[in-house]
């Protein structure tokens, strides 16, 4: 059974830690990172979080909702000047680009300049409808829900440049 957890303006279950731990999933929307994180620590979610991933609790997420994860990424959070971010809760030790469609987002090229200069270290980048398939800290696939979309790993090419080499994403199918 679905629910929600909700901190304005108060809790809205007795007992958070309780209620995180009794979940199979833990998925986070979209939103600004940094304030994202900010509530949660003000809150020690962070702590909890990191025992329900600990316990095998699944985190899922999308846009800041994945990024909080990670180490960081670009974010929005500040302003629309896509700033480098890397105050992650850092399950996932890596660098995360979210949003990172070819056509029209600006977080694409921001990310591999980031990597580019060093100000970020390598990680993964996805396409809207794209999913990074962790065990642990190791990523295991790249999943697409929409066709035709794309995943990455960027990493520094040690001549003021970066290198992409594209993670093939499987369809992902729902259950019967």
């Amino acid at each position: 059974m679905a629910s929600h957890l909700t901190l304005f303006p108060q809790p809205n279950v007795p007992d958070v830690r309780a209620h995180l731990l009794a979940q199979d999933v833990i998925f986070v929307s979209g939103g600004s990172a940094v304030n994202l994180l900010a509530v949660w620590r003000a809150h020690r979610l962070d702590e909890i979080i990191r025992e329900c991933w600990e316990a095998g609790v699944v985190l899922a997420g999308q846009s800041a909702g994945s990024l909080c994860w990670h180490l960081g990424g670009v974010t929005d959070s500040f302003g629309d000047s896509l700033d480098p971010f890397t105050d992650g809760l850092s399950f996932l030790p890596y660098i995360n680009g979210v949003h990172d469609d070819l056509a029209d987002q600006p977080r694409r090229e921001r990310y591999r300049s980031l990597v580019a200069s060093g100000e970020l270290p390598a990680g993964y980048a996805t396409e809207d409808g794209t999913a990074l398939h962790y065990a642990d800290t190791e990523l295991r696939e790249a999943l697409a829900v929409w066709p035709g979309r794309h995943a990455w790993h960027v990493a520094p090419d040690g001549a003021d440049g970066y290198a992409e080499t594209p993670i093939e994403a499987r369809p992902w199918t729902p259950p019967r």
